[in-house]
């Protein structure tokens, strides 16, 4: 079986966006609305343990915020807080940008050259994968992906497999002939659930996850002039991620 495709998470994975970009966003919006919310660096890195916009101001308001009386039809009330954020997210992307992580940009200009597809597998809303794109890259980038899977495509957000599982029909591949990668347990829990076999390059707020499952741990994909820190497992002489490597991880090479 050969390697066709490789799937991207996209937050924390292609760059660094929570904590200086959604976290600030949701912020914003929590101002905008006068609810007098704030989730600092510490409270929303456990609330990334919850996949999803919506889901994670939900949980909020069941673990935080109990006695709150939303103005409306609950549902209704976070969807129009989680559209507010989105907005702010983009503003904030717009005027300040976020950089690819080590590796991503290489990769992707490599991974077409040689053949393979490029596709998203993201909970964050698909309006949140067209600024992150268009403002790191440009919009043409938008173009280089078979499929982008985000937002509220399936109803079971990661860690379930469900957005893993919509990638490979849409892709129409096997999960064999895949990679993906990812920064979260929950990313790495759907995409092994789904049979993908995953690579992990951790932030900050996902160290010290449990990884379990994981071909390998990588802090980023690396440079040349950078070279990766492996975490767990072997990228046997490679100093950072290649498609040679990708190619011999997934096992094409010993067909």
């Amino acid at each position: 079986m050969k390697l066709k495709a490789l799937i991207f998470d996209l937050d924390g994975t292609l760059a660094e966006t929570e904590r200086d970009g959604h976290r600030v966003a949701f912020n914003r919006a929590f101002d905008e609305a006068g609810i007098g919310w704030h989730w600092d660096g510490v409270l929303y890195g456990q609330l990334l343990t919850v996949t999803g916009g919506k889901e994670r101001i939900r949980y909020y308001l069941e673990q935080y915020q109990q006695d709150f009386c939303p103005p409306e039809a609950l549902d209704e009330f976070i969807a129009k807080l989680h559209q507010a954020k989105t907005q702010h997210y983009i503003e904030l992307l717009k005027k300040r940008g976020v950089p690819l992580r080590p590796g991503i940009l290489r990769l992707f200009h490599t991974a077409r050259e040689q053949g393979l597809r490029l596709a998203i597998a993201t909970t964050t809303t698909p309006e949140n994968v067209t600024a992150l794109l268009s403002t790191s890259i440009g919009r043409h980038a938008l173009d280089w992906f078979d499929c982008i899977a985000a937002g509220d495509v399936v109803k079971a957000k990661k860690p379930a497999p469900d957005i893993y599982s919509y990638c490979l029909e849409q892709l129409q591949l096997e999960a064999s002939e895949c990679l993906a990668f990812e920064d979260s347990a929950n990313g790495v829990r759907a995409a092994v659930e789904a049979g993908v076999k995953v690579v992990v390059t951790v932030n900050d707020y996902t160290r010290d996850e449990d990884f379990t499952g994981a071909a390998l741990i990588l802090n980023h994909l690396g440079e040349p002039d950078q070279p990766c820190q492996i975490l767990n497992g072997k990228l046997n002489g490679f100093a950072y991620v290649t498609v040679e490597f990708l190619r011999r991880l997934s096992g094409e090479t010993e067909q």
